[in-house]
């Protein structure tokens, strides 16, 4: 366990950090320039070559690498190693175009198992845990990249994936789990069976690990209290070598970056502007040590801020804010935007559950929002008049939140369809 908390690098100086980080990048820039011939011509065309890059001051001189690219590309066009030396292949859904195959190479495979031992170290995992792993396997990186990191660290890994409820209770209860790993809506429908099965006395579990999605500080609170577990967030995208990428510690005051494999900047999404420290826009990452799929400058369209505030954990590495919504997802609904995070914080805070779906469409040229929220046993009731008042109340607490009206309709107890992987929490119609 102690080779995953690496002092020598988790608590390095930050000038030590940056050193590290200038000369592995200066590595890649040669390495990609090289081996990826369709990034190759996107630095000619913005007149840049590797004898440019002398360290990250010079990140800003290197063009970005969007979705689109990464579409555009498909199948093999980012590869930087012959498919021979690749072991394995991860994709995104697709939902939205061309899938995006991810490639890694038996080292890439290593590298991440390393980085997701690490994260659970930081949240006072070790090998006496037993792990159920609940994000889904296959193309879809959550379950593989917390299945190879807890079982480097010598966890007993229960590989559940995602769905089939009663037998996931079954395995936590008798096989007395003690790490849960999924995304945060799936396991706040498993803290709501457990409690009304009556299963809450004979769980073991003390800590959760989550992510693939966004979650307030509130729903965070909410499961932690209704599992007794303390909720870790990691964060990682597909693109970059999925969950791992950075992590919660036990301080749980932001998710520390694994500098010596990404390089992290923030910039305004709108102009594509480097923004300083503390400033909130998107995260943009540039992948230091992958050779299978190496990014560079990636746009993730998450929007967040680093830090470099000392943290009480020891370690050094730069914190990002949880994703407060995604460039890309954020709703524009009447000329305002909304991200479904702040129609959460407002729910939770209410004593809502943290089931619900945004409804946006267009009405006589018109944006309207629809939100459906659904009521928990406890405040439920039959009376039209009282959730009529209640509907009010909530109106008028998320206008003071977004700024523009929002129709809200409470509905019944499990009314609003379960989600065993990413909860869909926004349809808009306007696209249809």
């Amino acid at each position: 366990m102690e080779r995953y908390y690496q002092k020598e690098i988790e608590c390095a100086s930050r000038d030590e950090i940056r050193s590290l980080q200038s000369r592995r990048l200066v590595e890649q820039v040669r390495f990609v320039w090289d081996n990826v011939p369709y990034y190759r011509h996107k630095m000619e065309a913005q007149g840049v070559t590797p004898d440019d890059i002398k360290g990250i001051e010079d990140i800003s001189k290197l063009p970005f690498l969007k979705k689109d690219d990464l579409r555009d590309s498909y199948p093999d066009g980012l590869r930087g190693v012959p498919a021979k030396e690749c072991v394995r292949i991860h994709s995104t859904s697709g939902t939205t175009g061309k899938r995006v195959v991810a490639y890694y190479t038996k080292d890439d495979i290593e590298l991440w198992n390393d980085c997701v031992a690490r994260a659970l170290v930081a949240a006072d995992i070790s090998d006496e845990d037993v792990v159920q792993v609940c994000y889904g396997y296959g193309l879809f990186t959550g379950g593989l990249g917390l299945h190879g990191g807890a079982e480097k660290l010598g966890c007993m890994v229960l590989p559940m994936s995602s769905g089939s409820t009663e037998r996931q209770l079954q395995f936590m209860v008798d096989l007395k789990s003690t790490v849960l790993c999924c995304t945060p809506s799936y396991a706040a429908y498993l803290s709501e069976t457990i409690n009304e099965t009556g299963l809450r006395d004979k769980i073991h579990l003390r800590r959760g690990i989550f992510g693939a999605e966004a979650w307030s500080d509130d729903m965070r609170a909410s499961i932690e209290s209704s599992l007794g577990i303390k909720a870790h967030d990691i964060y990682g995208l597909t693109e970059l070598s999925g969950p791992g990428v950075a992590y919660e510690c036990s301080a749980q005051k932001g998710m520390h970056i694994n500098e010596d494999h990404f390089l992290a900047e923030i910039i305004d999404p709108e102009t594509g502007k480097s923004l300083p420290l503390g400033s909130k826009g998107e995260l943009v990452i540039t992948s230091l040590t992958k050779k299978g799929f190496p990014l560079l400058r990636y746009r993730t369209r998450d929007i967040c801020i680093l830090s470099e505030e000392k943290c009480s954990c020891g370690r050094t590495f730069v914190k990002m804010s949880r994703p407060m919504g995604r460039s890309d997802d954020m709703l524009i609904v009447k000329g305002v935007n909304v991200f479904p995070s702040q129609i959460e914080t407002v729910l939770i805070q209410q004593g809502y559950s943290s089931n619900y779906q945004i409804i946006v469409d267009r009405k006589n040229n018109s944006d309207t929002l629809d939100v459906m929220i659904e009521m928990t046993s406890e405040n439920f009731s039959d009376n039209l008049g009282k959730i009529t008042a209640q509907e009010k109340s909530l109106v008028s607490e998320l206008k003071a939140m977004l700024g523009i009206y929002a129709n809200v309709h409470l509905v019944a107890p499990k009314s609003i369809v379960r989600s065993e992987g990413k909860a869909v929490r926004v349809i808009d119609r306007r696209k249809i």
